[in-house]
């Protein structure tokens, strides 16, 4: 059974896990958009600029240096690569754009649970101090910029 008490996130991945945070706010937005039945384009708009200043550099840091910590042929690594390239794929979808962004939410969220609960864990258990350093040196902690110019949830 999955705990859901919060977990002690070595100092080395907090800037993934703050990463994560913004993640679960887009979902939270396209939720929101639903619901306030905003215009898909506009929604599909704000989730494109995440995913091409946020997502995509995120998935990049971590398929190069974090999931490397485990070996290439470890099931969560393989799951979590899954993951990246389905969320891609519904990203760059440019039709049926209630249907792929209510997926991107669902997606999106069910990937960073996994991550932060299963993966995540697993990653700190078995990363030298050498390998922790390495990953504080290429991802510090930045200041979330926020696109201020269609803030639809709101």
């Amino acid at each position: 059974m999955i705990s859901n008490r919060p977990l002690k996130r070595a100092i080395e991945l907090q800037p993934l896990s703050h990463d994560h945070h913004h993640g679960l706010q887009l979902c939270w937005k396209i939720r929101t958009g639903f619901s306030k039945k905003i215009e898909l384009e506009r929604i599909k708009n704000y989730a494109d600029w995440f995913f091409s200043t946020h997502l995509e550099p995120h998935f990049i840091l971590e398929e190069k240096y974090i999931f490397t910590v485990l070996d290439s042929s470890n099931e969560l690594v393989k799951q979590a690569l899954t993951d990246h390239r389905r969320l891609k794929r519904l990203f760059s979808q440019t039709t049926d754009l209630e249907k792929a962004l209510g997926r991107i939410e669902e997606e999106l969220e069910k990937h960073i649970r996994f991550e932060e609960r299963i993966l995540f864990p697993e990653i700190q258990n078995e990363a030298t101090s050498e390998q922790l350093t390495k990953i504080s040196e290429i991802h510090t902690h930045e200041a979330f910029q926020e696109k201020e110019d269609d803030v639809f949830w709101i």
